[in-house]
Order: structure tokens, then C-alpha cells, then sequence
């Protein structure tokens, strides 16, 4: 029977729930359990496709086509395994499930009411997530204390007292503040967060402290006495120099046992960590450093800027030095400084590569066309991601072909050369469903070209055997990601690739030719139902490292297991 372990937070929202969530999910892995993470969303959204990056961090995209939080993206790095989109849950789907059960009749007409079929919702979706594993970790978003949480509390409650005890645990992560004017590390709103959980009817197993230096005996044992929580159960948790640092710090403070006690299971094989300790020792201490660019546009929220929008982009980079013992120094760049080009894309030479990730809109777009344009004449090495594709093709369509007005019809819908357009059905799709769930969203296959750079990458890096598993699940989907043409190819002995998408435009196949024939090669593309072959990969055979693609290959990148494109860009930057 499968055990559960809710992870909540306390004092202050980004205090590290996923990333300790990960790491329990790493460590009980390693002791030999098969386990499964589910985060809870508090939002009333549906999912997170409609939320702003800048506020809310990237959206991840699941191999079955859903758009979730940020966190499952830390969970399938951590595990380095394909979690699906129902392990994710909002309060929006939540209440337009039960509200959707309740128009069709199906509480044959009770009165339906926060207790219980809110709760009982939540339930059954953390079981249905649950089935076949032998524990499952459900993160809870937000803070102890914030009305949206309720709900997901109760539940966990609720499901504690339905089971045996022994088949719950509560951890709490929690944050002790060290306030400059008094230079002394603040044990009170921990201890709030406690009593708060504990309103609840929780009472939590485990308290990990988040702290910027490691929490004392004397401030644990002030929550000993404060909280009646014994200090074996507290848990310092120090900043450290990589967040893949936190499963190694976590198992030498016996976290893992500790779980494993609570939750009356017997200690499996010896957990073996050393592989991951030997990346971790790269990360921190690498030959060689690496200066890339990355030419985004969802940096700045108010006065502050963050990086959290291209989240997966910045640990593919890491994920690959740790391959090739490479320490990457990054520089978030916005586009729009590049718009008048000038002195501004001159200060590109400093960096040894450039990556140009996804988007939408127009802001900072004919900056980024420009960084692209600069990268290219300039042989400095380019990696394009979604947008980072398009926009290298209408670069290259104004510049190389002659083609001066083209363009992407997201931007301008009336251009003469639209090299990025809108195909028939998505058109019609959006028009019938407005912006919520109308992309091409997921994992979707690839034919590679025989002679391209990307071809030898998946080889190298090991993916096209992988992917063999992937091939397989999506020629038994029923969304048409796997057309009987691209069955064809691969029973013909094609190499496949899948990769994951979050897109609307496509490159038009009325210009492949014109661009192909002035030199830019298309090197692997995706045939549909209706045998419309859409560009997935171009590159630059001229060029040290040139290469692009309509997926989001970031979002397959694990430590110990690097994105192939990224591993490449990384390498042709050292050399």
C-alpha cells in the first residue's frame, strides 16, 4: 500500500519546498523505494499555461502536453524520470471538476459543499497519481497561514485519519530570518508557521530550517521547548553553493531514515550517491568556466530582476558542464537593449556563446533577431530555442536570402513574407478555443538528417536509445502525435528523437526551399497526420556551432544525463 508525505511551507513563499521535495523523492529513491512527487497549486488558474513567467517562473511542459508549475521540472531533474501532468493539481481544476459533477447530476442532488467534496477531490486526484508506487510526496504550495491552502491541508488531514497511522508524514519547511540590525538568527516565525499547521489538526514529523547559515542546539532547542518537537526532528538546511547539494546534505542529517521510521518501513538497499556527489564536486569545482549569454525578455518584475522565467535553460547549462567540467557564468540579457544593435551587440564578443530561448509576443524581438544575426556572422556559438528557431529563420530569410520583409505573422499579421505563420487547423483551433490549451504542447517525434550536427549530438549523448521508450508510448497516443507516416519512417530504420514543444507557429514549408537553397539546413522534421511536414531542427554546417530547434530540449535535461543540444553548444563554446 502506498505511503504519503506532505511537504508545506512556513514564513515566506520561495523558501525551497521543491527543492527539498526533490531531494526526499532522491533519497527514499535511493534506498530503494519506487517513489512518485504531486504539487498542489493553490492558484485558482487551471494551469499554469496563461501565467505570466515573470511572476510565476517558467511554465514546465509534461511529455503528455501539460502545462505545469515550475516545481515538476526540479522533480524530474532530481529523479530523472517523466512525471506526468496529473501529478500536478490547482485549485481551478478542482473546483471545476466538482462544479462540472454537480451541473451533470452527478450528486444526485445533495447539497454540495466545501466539506466534503472539495477535500474528497483532492484525495482521490493525489491517489489516482499514487497508484502503483510505494510512497508518493505531495508538495503543498504557498505558506501555512494563506487561506487558498486550507483546502489541500484539510485533505491531508482527512487522508491521514482515513489510513493506519504510520502511512503519513508531515515535513514543514520553514525559513529563520537573520536580520542585519540585530545579527542574530530569529527562531519566532518558525515557531508560528508550527502553531499555524497545527490549527490545522497537523502536527508535523520533521521541521527542516531554511536558513542562510546552519541552524545551532541552542535555537533548535528553543523550538524543542516552544513547539514540543524534539531536536532530532529538527533539520538545519544552509544555504549551499548548488541546489544539488540538498539530497547529499539531507542524507548526512538521516533524512531518509528518519522518513523511513516515521512511515513504519524497513530500510532497503544502502543508498549509493556517489555518481551524483562526483557531478556535484564538477559543479562546484570546475577546470574551466564558460561565459554564455542568454537573450531573453522575462526578466524584470518591479524593481527586481530574476532568472526563474528560463529556469530549465540555466540548469541544462549546468547539467552539461558538469559533463564536460565546465563552471558557466551566465548573463541574463534583455533584447530590448539590442533593438538599435550599435555598441550594444558589439559587448556579445565577451561571452563564448549565445542562447536565444523561447517566448511570445513582439517585446524585444527585433533585439533578438538581432543578437541571432550577430552570433551568425560572427561565429560565435548560437543555440535557438522555440522563438530562438523561428526568429534564426526570418534572420536568416532578411539577410542571406534577400528576403527583407520577412517575418513572423504573430508580429505582423499582413507581412508579404511570412517565414512563421499560423497553419490552417491551429487557426481554427484558436479561434474556437481562444489562448488556454490551443498549442502543440508535449513530447512529439523527429525524424533526424543523416550528416547534421544534431544527429551525431543524439548519438553521442545516448538519446536516440532512450527516446526508443518514448517512440513507443506516443505511437499508442490517441492525439495524433504519432501519425501512420512517421510510423512508416521509423519501421524503415529512421532516427527518431523526441522532444517536448510549447508553440503555436510553425516555419511555413512554403519558404524550406528558398532557405534551404541559400544554405541553411533543415536537419530533422516532424510529418503529420495529414502529411504537413513541420521544421524541427535547423543548423549551420559552416558554422563552429549553429544550431537550433522548435522543442524545448531543456526540458529533458538531467544531471548525469545532459540535453544532447545543450552538451554540444556547451563543448563548441570550449573549443
Amino acid at each position: 500500500m502506498t505511503k504519503f508525505v506532505f511537504v508545506s511551507g512556513g514564513v515566506i513563499s520561495g523558501v525551497g519546498k521543491g527543492i527539498i521535495t526533490a531531494s526526499l523523492g532522491r533519497l527514499l529513491n535511493e534506498y530503494g523505494y519506487n517513489v512518485t512527487l504531486i504539487k498542489a497549486d493553490p492558484y485558482i488558474n487551471y494551469d499554469a499555461g496563461t501565467l505570466r513567467p515573470t511572476e510565476h517562473g517558467e511554465v514546465w511542459v509534461t511529455d503528455d502536453g501539460g502545462e505545469i508549475d515550475q516545481d515538476l521540472g526540479t522533480y524530474e531533474r532530481f529523479l530523472n524520470c517523466d512525471i506526468p501532468k496529473q501529478n500536478n493539481m490547482t485549485s481551478g481544476q478542482i473546483y471545476k471538476t466538482v462544479i462540472d459533477r454537480e451541473r451533470a447530476g452527478g450528486y444526485l442532488g445533495k447539497t454540495v459543499q466545501f466539506v466534503p467534496h472539495i477535500p474528497d477531490e483532492i484525495i482521490a486526484r493525489i491517489k489516482q497519481a499514487a497508484t502503483g508506487y510505494d510512497i508518493a510526496i505531495i508538495e503543498i504550495g504557498g505558506s501555512v497561514g494563506d487561506h487558498e491552502n486550507v483546502p489541500f491541508l484539510f485533505a491531508s488531514k482527512r487522508l491521514e485519519r482515513e489510513l493506519s497511522p504510520g502511512d503519513v508524514a508531515h515535513v514543514l519547511v520553514t525559513y529563520l530570518p537573520i536580520p542585519k540590525h540585530l545579527g542574530e538568527m530569529k527562531t519566532r516565525p518558525t515557531r508560528r508557521a508550527i502553531n499555524l499547521l497545527r490549527q490545522e489538526g497537523i502536527f508535523p514529523d520533521l521541521i527542516i530550517c531554511r536558513a542562510e547559515i546552519e541552524l545551532d542546539d541552542v535555537r533548535k532547542k528553543k523550538i524543542d521547548d516552544m513547539v514540543h518537537i524534539t531536536s532530532e526532528n529538527i533539520i538545519s538546511a544552509p544555504n549551499l553553493k548548488t541546489v544539488y547539494d540538498v539530497p547529499l546534505y539531507l542524507h548526512s542529517e538521516k533524512v531518509g531514515k528518519k522518513i523511513i521510521k516515521r512511515l513504519k518501513l524497513k530500510e532497503g538497499r544502502v543508498p549509493d550517491l556517489s555518481s551524483w556527489w562526483q557531478r556535484v564536486e564538477g559543479i562546484k569545482k570546475p577546470k574551466t568556466k564558460m561565459k554564455v549569454a542568454v537573450c531573453g525578455k522575462y526578466f524584470e518584475i518591479g524593481d527586481y530582476k530574476i532568472a526563474d522565467s528560463y529556469l530549465s535553460v540555466r540548469e541544462a547549462l549546468v547539467h552539461a558542464g558538469a559533463e564536460l567540467d565546465v563552471g558557466v557564468e551566465f548573463a541574463w540579457i534583455n533584447t530590448r537593449e539590442m533593438e538599435r544593435g550599435g555598441e550594444k551587440l558589439k559587448g556579445l564578443d565577451q561571452f563564448d556563446g549565445i542562447i536565444v530561448p523561447g517566448g511570445f509576443g513582439s517585446m524585444g524581438v527585433e533585439g533578438k533577431i538581432n543578437v541571432i544575426g550577430h552570433a551568425r556572422k560572427n561565429k560565435i556559438p548560437y543555440l535557438g530555442l522555440c522563438y530562438g528557431m523561428q526568429l534564426a529563420c526570418i534572420e536568416y530569410a532578411r539577410n542571406v536570402c534577400g528576403l527583407r520583409e520577412a517575418n513572423t505573422t504573430e508580429i505582423n499579421e499582413t507581412t508579404k513574407t511570412p517565414i512563421v505563420d499560423l497553419l490552417p487547423e491551429q487557426k481554427g483551433l484558436t479561434e474556437r478555443a481562444g489562448y488556454g490549451g490551443t498549442m502543440r504542447l508535449g513530447g512529439y517525434p523527429a525524424i533526424l538528417n543523416t550528416g547534421s550536427k544534431v544527429l551525431e549530438l543524439y548519438k553521442e549523448t545516448g538519446r536516440l536509445r532512450e527516446d526508443s521508450n518514448a517512440i513507443a508510448r506516443l505511437s499508442q497516443d490517441e492525439n495524433g502525435r504519432f501519425s501512420s507516416q512517421m510510423r512508416s519512417v521509423v519501421k524503415k530504420g529512421a532516427y527518431v528523437v523526441v522532444e517536448r514543444h510549447r508553440h503555436r507557429y510553425e516555419i511555413n514549408p512554403e519558404f524550406v526551399p528558398k532557405l534551404e537553397e541559400a544554405g541553411l539546413f533543415f536537419s530533422g522534421f516532424h510529418i503529420r497526420e495529414d502529411e504537413t511536414i513541420l521544421m524541427e531542427f535547423i543548423e549551420l554546417l559552416d558554422h563552429p556551432f549553429f544550431v537550433a530547434t522548435q522543442s524545448h530540449p531543456e526540458f529533458k535535461s538531467r544531471l548525469g544525463n545532459p540535453a544532447p543540444l545543450f552538451y554540444g553548444f556547451l563543448r563548441a563554446c570550449l573549443e
